[in-house]
């Protein structure tokens, strides 16, 4: 197992840890459905598919 050769100061730890924090992700609305799902995402709004405020999936009424 390799072991550090000299002590890592505090500093120089934390600017390594500068990006590993969490980030919320970017929700977008719609302006079509008014739904707020993720950019770049398709989404679903009762049962039927959408993507870029286009229908691309219809709900198909089961018999």
């Amino acid at each position: 197992m390799p072991h550090p050769k000299r002590k890592i100061s505090k500093s120089r730890r934390d600017k390594r840890r500068t990006h590993d924090k969490a980030v919320a992700p970017t929700l977008t609305t719609c302006k079509t459905t008014g739904a707020v799902h993720l950019s770049h995402r398709a989404y679903t709004v009762d049962g039927n598919v959408y993507y870029n405020g286009k229908l691309l999936i219809e709900k198909t009424a089961v018999a």
